[in-house]
Parts: C-alpha cells; structure tokens; sequence
C-alpha cells in the first residue's frame, strides 16, 4: 500500500523506498497544488532525481534556470545541482520523483511534515533536517 505525506501544499505518495528496492531507488508521486513551492533551493549530496511530468506543469529552478516539467516530459538533476520548484499554474501538477540510488526514504518528509505542522515551523530546526538526510539548503540573494 501506497504511503502519502501531506506537507501543506505538496502532497507525496510513496511508491517505492530505498527499503524496498534495497536502496536501488526512492519513488514517489508529488502533487503540487497552485503556488506551492520548495522555499529553499539546495542540492543533494548522495543522489541524483529525475522528474517525470504526469499532469500540469511544474518549475524546476535548475543552476538559476526554469524549467517547465508538462506531462511526459522529464528532467534529470544531477547530484550537487542546486535546485528547487514551484506551481504557477491555477491547477494541481503531478510528477513522479526518481531519486537514485535510494538513500532518502519517506522519513525525511515525515518529519518535514512534523516540522511544518508547528504554529511556527523553526526554521533553524529544518535546516538541521535537511542536512542530516542529505539536503543541502542555499541561501540565494
């Protein structure tokens, strides 16, 4: 059975984990509902991701370029690329998420989610998150 983690506007079907494919790979379907967005470009340091569009169109900021992922149209990020995403569309977009290998799993977004869940999220506290599963956030002017 299929795991889903709401984090506010984004919501994350689990499909496959690195548990499950022997850390072959981490798979899951996101849903991004209009504006929402990952508010902190970074990189990875142990995967690369590619995206795969199945409905809408997401902005994929890679290395300060948009690129807009339509359904059937696919994006490779090579680890240590700064990247990040946004919905600018009135509508829900869909992609699925290949992370490879599989080093990630659905703990990190447990607990983002957790950590969004606050009145107040901590920011210092999701930095710390992120690090210690292999995010690497950067702050751009």
């Amino acid at each position: 059975m299929p795991e889903i983690i709401n984090l506010g506007a984004l919501q994350l079907t689990f499909l496959q984990s690195k548990d499950d494919t022997a850390g072959g790979l981490d798979l899951f379907e996101m849903t991004l509902q209009p504006n929402a967005r990952m508010p902190i470009p970074h990189y990875h340091d142990r995967w690369d991701e590619t995206i795969y569009g199945l409905s809408g169109i997401s902005t994929w900021r890679v290395n300060a370029k948009d690129i807009d992922v339509a359904p059937g149209e696919s994006l490779f990020i090579k680890r240590g690329v700064v990247h990040g995403f946004i919905n600018r569309s009135p509508r829900p977009a869909t992609c699925l998420c290949i992370l490879s290998p599989g080093v990630l799993g659905p703990q990190y977004f447990k607990d983002m989610a957790a950590l969004l869940s606050a009145s107040t999220p901590d920011p210092a506290k999701m930095k710390e998150t992120m690090l210690r599963y292999g995010l690497v956030p950067v702050m751009q002017s």
